[in-house]
């Protein structure tokens, strides 16, 4: 097992996951705007990591729902009304721990040296309603939401990386992230000099140019890396 100054995590699909269904969330974001379904939940996590940086998180989901539309062959002008609906139906506090992360959680806080991270591509106020929903909204040393208006981009950006390290004090070869997107987590921690750990969800396929220091099944298996 390796020691670490600072931890860090992700946030959605790392440590929490919403409580409703992805399927039934989009088909009533569908009925409510009046279209016609054209795409699933896979085909919005597959065009996610091509879209371009969103201000705010009604712009990410016109970003988006505009994507997928491309890519279906409709007329991308459905894309705000879709984006209104789906943020109207969907319930940030409707989260639950994954497998192991509160458990994760309580050992990186006994493992780290300084302090643990808390590195999400989403906004201040939607994801700390999450950490509240959880009740771990005091568990963090740092928080980085993403906010391209204070120049803090979404990862794989070096920027939330930095803002991180440099609140902890924290050298990058001190520290490790863990994440669930290769594109996401891996590439960024990687390109910023950080160990990283890879929850595997299956459904980013090989790894790639994107190799982690870790690959991990679940949270479950934390203990045995740190």
């Amino acid at each position: 097992m390796a020691a670490y100054d600072a931890i860090c995590f992700d946030l959605d699909a790392t440590l929490c996951e919403s409580t409703q269904d992805p399927t039934t969330l989009l088909e009533s974001t569908f009925e409510r705007a009046g279209y016609e379904p054209f795409c699933t939940p896979a085909d919005l996590r597959t065009a996610v990591p091509e879209l371009p940086t969103a201000e705010t998180d009604r712009e990410f989901y016109e970003h988006l729902f505009t994507a997928v539309a491309d890519r279906a062959g409709v007329d991308a002008d459905v894309a705000p009304a879709l984006a209104a609906e789906y943020l109207a139906v969907q319930d940030p506090t409707a989260v639950d721990f994954r497998p192991g992360a509160k458990a994760a959680l309580e050992h990186a806080r006994n493992r780290s040296r300084v302090g643990l991270g808390l590195i999400t591509n989403g906004g201040r106020q939607t994801q700390t309603r999450k950490l509240q929903a959880l009740g771990i909204a005091d568990a963090f040393d740092v928080r980085v939401f993403t906010d391209p208006s204070a120049g803090i981009h979404p990862k794989p950006s070096a920027a939330p990386f930095e803002h991180a390290l440099s609140e902890l004090s924290v050298a990058p070869d001190a520290a490790i992230h863990v994440g669930d997107s290769l594109h996401a987590d891996i590439a960024g921690a990687n390109a910023m000099g950080l160990d990283s750990a890879w929850l595997d969800h299956g459904r980013d396929g090989a790894t790639g140019e994107h190799e982690p220091t870790y690959e991990l099944a679940s949270l479950e298996a934390f203990e045995t890396i740190v």
